[in-house]
């Protein structure tokens, strides 16, 4: 066995070996806040956010790279700044798509409200002055996902080289509901619909709901709620 290998080999069989120490979370931790061991923060409730462009990949392989580059730093600024108007914390850019995380007893309201802005920036904000600028039959669609759970958060990767996981369904959910492929831009799920106050459920002079519930067959038939509506910013 190398150096390199035997280095890897007695990491891995002391994460396994280690007991894990936890706390109670009141603040979404920075990596320096964690160590490398088996350290976790236990949030009781904290509510993920996921806003991700849809059709990247085909973008970057037929438009010229700057178009690209504009585009994911259009898009990943007025979610940011969206996400943090809303109280939500940063914490990961994953390429095309940022991840979001509210945590506070009416977390969910701010998520959900956070993806119809941003939905809202896409439309009325972004792709107007793309179309000003350019002459392409491009748009930029994206999708919200957004769910609710408990969740605990730990440092990954290696001295000088890491960042935060965050272990729970919510952050998985969250992530995998940016794939759907409907007209919807927004999604949550039943747990995170559940908390949504109803100003945040329910739009327009006549009060209707902004949400259409769907059967999540790819999730073993769990509900869910898409949106079209927007939220001005």
């Amino acid at each position: 066995m190398s150096d390199f290998e035997e280095s890897l080999s007695n990491y891995v069989k002391k994460v396994f070996k280690d007991a894990w120490s936890e706390r109670e979370g009141q603040v979404v931790p920075e990596s320096t806040n964690l160590v490398l061991g088996n350290e976790a923060v236990h949030f009781e409730r904290a509510t993920i956010l996921y806003a991700d462009l849809s059709s990247s990949t085909n973008m970057v392989e037929t438009k010229k790279w700057q178009f690209a580059a504009e585009i994911y730093k259009t898009y990943l600024h007025c979610a940011t700044k969206i996400i943090k108007d809303e109280g939500g914390v940063v914490t990961s850019y994953d390429g095309d798509r940022v991840m979001g995380v509210f945590i506070g007893k009416s977390q969910t309201s701010p998520a959900a409200r956070a993806g119809l802005k941003i939905n809202y920036a896409v439309q009325k904000i972004i792709n107007p002055a793309m179309h000003d600028r350019y002459n392409t039959d491009y748009d930029v669609v994206q999708v919200v996902g957004i769910d609710t759970s408990e969740i605990r958060v730990a440092r990954t990767g290696a001295r000088g080289d890491n960042d935060l996981v965050w272990v729970g369904r919510a952050a998985n959910s969250a992530a995998k509901l940016t794939e759907l492929k409907l007209s919807e831009r927004t999604w949550v799920t039943k747990e995170a619909y559940d908390y949504m106050l109803e100003d945040v459920k329910l739009g327009g002079s006549s009060k209707q709901s902004m949400w259409k519930s769907y059967n999540w067959t790819e999730m073993g038939g769990r509900t869910i709620y898409g949106s079209t509506w927007r939220w001005k910013v």
